[in-house]
């Protein structure tokens, strides 16, 4: 039995692993994927902290900052926590050697991003997610911590409410294993991939640590809240960096007007775009010709490099036609203020995965990398108290050996579940998207109850053991329905707008609705609980 089992290779998964590994820790890290691809390289334009190289910033106004744009269903202590140790987290990463853009006196370079009073955004041109990644993945190989490519989370060990590991499908050989640790860490990212073809996000991020929580008894929260970009590709829905707006540029629709201030909260431009493309009938673009070949070049190579290969235009001289697309998940596994999953013992989830109740109804931009990399590292605090070695009865591995061997077994099945998915991908965007109504989200209710009702008419059709895609793909969509179900409940029971969540029916914030609606299973049944804000 290991001393930490770290679930996911992003940068939380990396940074709890180096930091566990500074305290003399037998660290484990193991993910489905590998951790250069991970989502984290997606976050491009920036990590926020008031390093006081702006003089009209501080930690009290990014505290401020991040409060107004959680819409009062944030855990106050939690934000204070984040973004108090925000300048050690950057000097931290600057240590390890990120490679931060830099002003004339060597100062770390910062641009403002929206929602955010001042700017404080550090970054790496429009990589800062990438080479963060990059830069703890090789921190990780040089403190010689063991990671686990391609290994797919199926589900927790627990017994009498304690977590003792997990089992997994090795995806090169086709084969369940288990892992036993005396602490496990869930970091495995968020869900945005159930809007299939409308989200920035990875088509692996299904929420595959979510959903193994409430199979194992513990809770999630705040699953309506799913922030949506205001700038994405048109036609591929690949994410241009908010650092594009931070840098002065306009959205502009066919008229050439520009329609909202560019540096507003996400959701707000979401939806003054989502309304100029469905009220008004207007083509959208992100116009970044004014700021000059040169400049775009210097601060963001790849979102010139982007536009050219994905819309086939040269954003130096035309327009980018963009469109708000899913993109972050702000709910997820309920933690309390140790990290320590609520209903569990002995397992953490942090990341996206992760609801730590910082980011509440709608994430600030740049405060995504800060939470991962911040927590990360306080999550390895609670990872070397009261360790101890357990027994572990080897029924939990028979059971999920048993389960994958029945989904080869299956040979009678009438339904194509990739259709399925891009089907729900699209009914997800329309109707639990960036406006919302009772009516369509209970048909997509009913759209997601026949789906998990029919389950039993869904297989796979490769019955080859090794690198099987099929069989991994299969099972993440029903990652995905068990989700999906809870994001529309979510969405149904909470009869207002409040940031990220806006319905058409119920326009306004309404102070009944001041808290989180928590889900678990209990005795194979879906239950719910709102739980008022602290």
């Amino acid at each position: 039995m290991i001393d930490v089992l770290i679930i996911g290779s992003g940068g939380a998964g990396l940074t709890a692993g180096l930091s566990a590994k500074e305290q003399n820790l037998e660290v484990l890290i193991v993910s489905k994927s590998y951790a250069t691809s991970s989502q984290t390289t997606m976050a491009q334009g920036g990590i926020n902290s008031a390093l006081g190289n702006v003089t009209s910033d501080s930690v009290e106004l990014h505290i401020k900052d991040t409060i107004k744009s959680s819409h009062g269903i944030s855990d106050i202590s939690m934000i204070e926590r984040v973004c108090k140790n925000a300048p050690n987290t950057i000097e931290w990463l600057d240590r390890l050697g990120v490679p931060f853009n830099r002003t004339k006196d060597n100062k770390i370079a910062q641009r403002g991003l929206g929602g955010a009073s001042s700017k404080r955004a550090c970054y790496a041109q429009d990589y800062t997610g990438l080479k963060i990644l990059h830069t703890l993945y090789d921190s990780c190989l040089r403190e010689n911590i063991t990671i686990v490519d391609e290994y797919f989370l199926l589900n927790l060990i627990v017994e009498d409410k304690i977590v003792k590991g997990a089992t997994f499908l090795n995806i090169r050989t086709g084969q369940v294993e288990q892992i036993l640790a005396k602490k496990v860490v869930i970091a495995t990212g968020g869900y945005g991939a159930i809007y299939k073809n409308y989200t920035t996000n990875a088509t692996n991020s299904t929420g595959d640590g979510i959903a193994s929580v409430l199979r194992a008894g513990g809770r999630v929260s705040d699953m309506e809240f799913i922030q949506f970009h205001p700038t994405a590709l048109k036609h591929s829905s690949i994410l241009i960096s908010e650092s594009a707006r931070g840098e002065g540029g306009y959205l502009v629709n066919s008229n050439g007007e520009r329609f909202i201030d560019e540096l507003l909260p996400r959701d707000v431009v979401s939806r003054a775009i989502y309304e100029q493309i469905n009220t008004f009938n207007q083509d959208v673009y992100l116009d970044l010709r004014h700021l000059g070949r040169d400049r775009l070049l210097k601060l963001m190579p790849q979102e010139v490099h982007l536009c050219k290969i994905h819309e086939g235009i040269d954003p130096a001289d035309e327009l980018i036609p963009i469109k708000p697309v899913a993109h972050y998940t702000m709910g997820g596994i309920d933690v309390n203020s140790n990290l320590e999953v609520n209903g569990l013992k002995n397992c953490y989830a942090i990341g996206e995965c992760s609801n730590a109740k910082i980011h509440g109804a709608n994430r600030l931009g740049g405060n995504s990398l800060l939470e991962i990399i911040t927590l990360g590292r306080f999550v390895a605090k609670e990872l070397s108290k009261d360790l101890r070695d357990y027994s572990v009865s080897d029924i939990h591995l028979k059971r999920d050996r048993e389960y994958i061997e029945s989904i080869f077994n299956k040979d009678s099945f009438d339904k194509n579940f990739y259709q399925l998915e891009a089907n729900l991908g699209e009914k997800f965007y329309k109707y639990a998207g960036i406006k919302r109504e009772n009516s369509q989200l209970n048909i997509l209710l009913n759209k997601i109850e026949d789906m998990k009702s029919s389950i039993n008419n869904i297989g796979i059709v490769d019955k080859s053991r090794e690198y099987n895609s099929n069989l991994i793909e299969f099972l993440q969509f029903l990652n995905i329905l068990d989700i999906g179900e809870i994001i529309v409940k979510s969405a149904i029971k909470r009869d207002e707008s409040r940031g990220a969540h806006h319905k058409i029916d119920y326009p306004k914030e309404d102070n009944r609705y001041l808290g989180s609606f928590l889900f678990w299973i209990e005795d194979n049944k879906l239950k719910s609980q709102f739980k008022g804000a602290k």
